[in-house]
């Protein structure tokens, strides 16, 4: 087991140093302190006030870390689902389960998120809109410390699974009944975020299906913005002729464009939001069960717990027509 003697052996400091950096002292340099944390991340180093508290607290406990989108001011019904499904399917299996915001980890090493979760006994961690640009969380993946289900990304290991629907296809059936259904030929896409793994699979379908069905295509990306979709929807909306977003919150935000600007164009969204019944006309979505995806992920997060091999889970989508009558209680 690493001792601090071996962290102050590798960072040519004295022991006392290294306490102090890791109690947070002051009056020791910059310098000094990087030496330091860089020892700790290379050795792994777990120090003893965390070694103490894994060995006084539950094993077996399980995380949550979800991405909130700060974005936009509407609730974010797919967090809240997400949660609501976990949290009751944790429960069903006695599990004990803990929630963290990728914003509670902003700033710190791959090594002191490792000894986050360990000082709190977490063995597994279901992971909820991570992007390419989450560098440091990537790591935290490939380490394998802990039993890993990724939702809504592409990436399977030994201790790593991940779940979600085949966002490519759904884009594509919401998309073809959408053009088909008003026979349209010219279609602007607004895309999602481009470092988003399930934006860029939507993508992927539309640019397949214009192929097949010999449309022209026009992207731009609305990054899951209502504004960004209303904007771009009164600059190009009038030389296309349907209007395909890749979620909900961008065709909210188209369609409410359109009436303002007194035209009509077919929009499709995706997603299956409760809002989507309040835009004022009805329109084709995908709709995902979140609450089942994510109850779907704590049963695949208890099947690596028990020594069980990561995989890719795909799981069910359905398309629908929102309106308003569907949704009021």
């Amino acid at each position: 087991m690493v001792s601090i003697k071996d962290v102050a052996r590798r960072s040519g400091v004295a022991i006392s140093t290294v306490s102090k950096v890791l109690n947070g002292y002051p009056g020791v340099s910059e310098k000094t302190k990087k030496k330091v944390k860089e020892a700790i991340e290379e050795l792994h180093f777990v120090p003893n006030s965390i070694a103490a508290a894994l060995s006084s607290k539950q094993a077996g406990r399980i995380a949550l870390l979800m991405n909130l989108n700060t974005q936009t001011k509407a609730i974010d019904e797919i967090d809240m689902q997400y949660m609501a499904g976990a949290i009751q399917k944790a429960q069903e299996m006695k599990l004990d389960l803990i929630t963290v915001f990728f914003s509670m980890l902003k700033g710190k090493s791959v090594a002191e998120i490792i000894r986050y979760f360990q000082a709190q006994s977490i063995e597994g961690i279901i992971v909820y809109g991570m992007s390419g640009n989450d560098r440091v969380l990537w790591e935290l993946v490939e380490r394998g410390v802990f039993k890993m289900v990724l939702v809504d990304v592409s990436y399977h290991a030994e201790n790593v699974s991940c779940i979600g629907i085949n966002h490519r296809q759904a884009q594509i059936d919401v998309a073809r009944k959408t053009i088909l259904e008003n026979r349209s030929k010219k279609i602007l896409y607004i895309a999602g975020k481009k470092n988003s793994y399930p934006g860029a699979e939507r993508l992927r379908g539309i640019e397949e299906l214009a192929e097949e069905l010999s449309c022209k295509l026009f992207v731009r990306y609305g990054d899951f913005s209502e504004l960004k979709a209303r904007n771009l929807t009164f600059q190009y909306a009038k030389s296309r002729d349907v209007i395909v977003c890749g979620s909900d919150l961008m065709a909210i935000g188209a369609m409410r464009a359109l009436i303002e600007m007194d035209i009509f164009r077919p929009v499709c969204g995706f997603d299956g939001l409760v809002l989507m019944g309040y835009a004022g006309k009805q329109m084709n979505t995908v709709q995902q069960n979140f609450a089942g995806i994510s109850a779907a992920a704590v049963e695949e997060l208890q099947y690596l717990l028990q020594g069980g091999e990561g995989r890719e889970v795909i799981l069910p989508h359905t398309i629908v027509r929102m309106k308003y009558l569907d949704i009021i209680a």
